[in-house]
């Protein structure tokens, strides 16, 4: 009789226990949402206007659009600007990345999404990922549709970013751009189409993953240094280098180069033709841009998709130019004032093309 009492209250105890281990509500991560602007935060006069303004909204109304989005995460949003991203500019990009690693580098924090325009997302995404110093999730997603129009897509693209923030298989791979069930490296991605949903694209390596409704899985890992691996740092920085794009064409004169460099350029990056090339004369400027100036000059290409390769038609080195590789000319300026804010050599330029 007194076994079976024993019995019962150590039944009794296991239930008890079981039944508090249970009751416990398991925390969730802690995502924090970053808003800039754009056409997600946009208001429109009518449902099926394709006009309207961007950045009219606050960053907590759009949380509350969101069905569901706080059962995913423990979101809090702050607003860092309210522009559209054709004006994202260097200070808010400053402003962005400090508030952004002050936030990685506390336990309270476990993931941050940033809202923001589509026309500048790529830039903003890929300049974060080289001086972003964590390897806690960043994603960055958008809109195509203001947030008024009729099938607006921007409520489930900050569902699914806030989704990819907050799972622990996304830390580690750098600074992501979410948009259109689709997950994109930040250095990988652009905007290939002007007002399509399916817009951001990375059109040579491909996507690095996807979602579905807030369930994600990843394809690929990035291969490039990004994050902690990245020799950048902003720690003290109030400006970059000036660093200008000059759009190649048929007979371009090398007056270009000079107005850039009088003007006060650093560097000047050429979306050249084909395989960034330009006119003989724009090389020969170039190549006193360097030799009287110290302007570096960066060659990459005005087509959509393919390699700059060094020495292809000219040996890069008789005119001092640096090839892209397969960074787009906004990308290849971002990482061109990054470099030369730390005060980089000719003579290293092309490894660290090569390798960001």
């Amino acid at each position: 009789m007194r076994a079976l009492k024993m019995k019962m209250i150590v039944f009794l105890m296991v239930v008890t226990i079981t039944t508090m281990s249970f009751g416990q509500e398991i925390a969730l991560p802690n995502v924090k949402i970053l808003a800039t602007g754009g056409t997600i935060a946009g208001s429109a006069s009518s449902a099926t206007s394709g006009s309207y303004s961007a950045a009219q909204i606050g960053i907590q109304t759009m949380i509350n659009a969101v069905p569901g989005i706080k059962e995913i995460a423990d979101v809090s949003g702050e607003q860092i600007s309210n522009v559209g991203s054709q004006d994202m500019s260097i200070e808010i990009w400053l402003k962005l990345a400090n508030r952004i690693n002050e936030l990685l580098a506390s336990d309270e924090v476990d993931g941050i999404v940033i809202t923001h325009g589509t026309d500048t997302l790529e830039e903003t995404a890929y300049f974060l990922s080289l001086v972003i110093k964590s390897d806690k999730p960043v994603v960055t997603t958008g809109s195509m549709r203001s947030s008024t129009s009729i099938s607006a897509e921007g409520p489930l693209n900050l569902y699914n970013a806030v989704a990819i923030a907050a799972n622990p298989e996304s830390n580690g791979k750098g600074v992501m751009v979410s948009l259109n069930d689709q997950i994109h490296t930040a250095r990988d991605v652009s905007k290939m189409n002007t007002t399509n949903v399916n817009s951001f694209q990375s059109p040579i390596k491909g996507m690095l993953g996807g979602v579905f409704y807030g369930r994600l899985g990843f394809f690929r890992e990035p291969n490039t240094k990004f994050g902690n691996t990245s020799e950048f740092s902003i720690t003290g920085v109030k400006e970059l280098p000036r660093v200008d794009i000059i759009y190649a064409y048929a007979d371009m004169s090398p007056d270009l180069i000079n107005m850039h460099v009088k003007a006060g350029a650093k560097g000047i990056v050429i979306a050249g033709v084909g395989n960034g090339n330009m006119t003989d004369a724009i090389l020969r400027a170039a190549k006193s841009a360097y030799e009287n100036h110290g302007v570096f000059v960066v060659r990459s290409t005005r087509a959509a998709t393919g390699w700059v390769l060094r020495d292809n038609e000219f040996k890069d080195d008789d005119y001092h130019t640096i090839a892209s590789g397969d960074l787009n000319p906004a990308k290849a300026r971002i990482l061109l004032m990054l470099a030369l804010s730390k005060g980089e050599k000719l003579s290293n330029m092309q490894t660290l093309f090569d390798t960001y």
